[in-house]
């Protein structure tokens, strides 16, 4: 992680914060008794094995459902825009293992891997930027924001005058630019004349975090969480990630990057193997229990309309065509 330089004094404190035990080292037979129950990496955090565990069965389900979204789209099963989210898995469950369900977080529009962490329910009230932190401050219910962007929205000028309002009032909110390298078509370095996005706070201190390593993330959403609510303002993150897919389902992704390039990270920071061949070689799990299912029933037809509305009587919905009618239950 790096920082930016309004408040270098940040580095030694997260240094400090983040000391954590060392780990317990089981050899033994690989009975579920004698996994090791945690283990301390080199980014000083630790994991549990029922940490890694749920993070792996979330990030490889967010990931198989974006696999599965690309191929029912390519069906013309799915229409319209869709923008997947495969290979920035450990950007959505890392901050999620960072804050409390009761924080908020605003996304923006590649949001299939949020929806997935926050329990799949709909935001009640749809926010301006800013807002929901500052009812979080008004409130005083020790809440935070956590407000995501893109590489490409980095540039825009309303993000800067968010910065400022919520630098000027002190707000608890958590900047997050998802830097995946390419704002739709166009490369960071041919759209920004500075790619330094954790430092675009200027007067707000900023962190660069390796976003393809969900316990890196986990540690500085932490840290960034423990700051907003001591008071002191707003911070920024930026994760630095990688998208596998095209911007969206339109776009193949590899008119201005090559096959080479994707398959170099697949194959040296995916994000889900990494977290993999940790927990393997920390004996906090064995291959048989990492392997994901693929033969679990799909949903009945009954479930296709439910909580279109929030606690709201049920009510009946359109199918397909005028004489096709379903249920929607909140």
């Amino acid at each position: 992680m790096g920082l930016g330089k309004s408040i270098p004094e940040i580095t030694q404190s997260l240094a400090e914060e983040t000391q954590l035990a060392g780990a317990r080292v089981v050899v033994s037979a690989r009975t579920y008794a004698d996994f090791t129950p945690q283990a301390t990496f080199d980014i000083k955090a630790t994991l549990t094995r029922e940490e890694g565990l749920q993070y792996y069965r979330t990030m490889q389900t967010v990931r198989r459902m974006e696999l599965k979204a690309d191929q029912l789209y390519k069906q013309k099963i799915i229409r319209g825009f869709c923008h997947l989210y495969d290979g920035q898995e450990a950007c959505a469950v890392g901050i999620e293992s960072g804050i409390n369900l009761s924080d908020h977080l605003i996304t923006a529009y590649r949001a299939h891997g949020y929806t997935m962490t926050r329990g799949g329910t709909v935001r009640e009230i749809m926010a301006e930027l800013t807002g929901v932190a500052l009812a979080c401050k008004y409130q005083g219910k020790n809440e935070l924001c956590v407000c995501l962007y893109g590489d490409g929205a980095a540039n825009q000028g309303q993000i800067f005058e968010t910065y400022n309002m919520a630098s000027l009032w002190k707000l608890p909110c958590i900047f997050i630019c998802e830097n995946n390298k390419y704002g739709m078509g166009t490369s960071v370095e041919r759209a920004a004349a500075s790619t330094d996005y954790y430092k675009r706070g200027d007067f707000i201190p900023g962190l660069r975090v390796d976003g393809m390593d969900v316990l890196c993330v986990r540690e500085a959403t932490k840290f960034a969480a423990d700051h907003c609510r001591s008071g002191k303002g707003p911070i920024l993150m930026e994760l630095q990630t990688y998208r596998y897919h095209g911007h969206s389902m339109s776009d193949p992704g590899i008119s201005y990057r090559t096959r080479e390039e994707i398959q170099e990270v697949r194959s040296k920071s995916d994000p889900i193997s990494m977290l993999k061949d940790r927990m393997l070689s920390n004996n906090m799990a064995s291959v048989e229990e990492l392997k994901f299912a693929t033969t679990d029933p799909e949903p009945p037809l009954d479930d296709l309309c439910n909580h279109i509305f929030y606690n709201e009587p049920p009510l009946e919905v359109r199918g397909t065509n005028p004489w096709s009618k379903l249920k929607s239950v909140s």
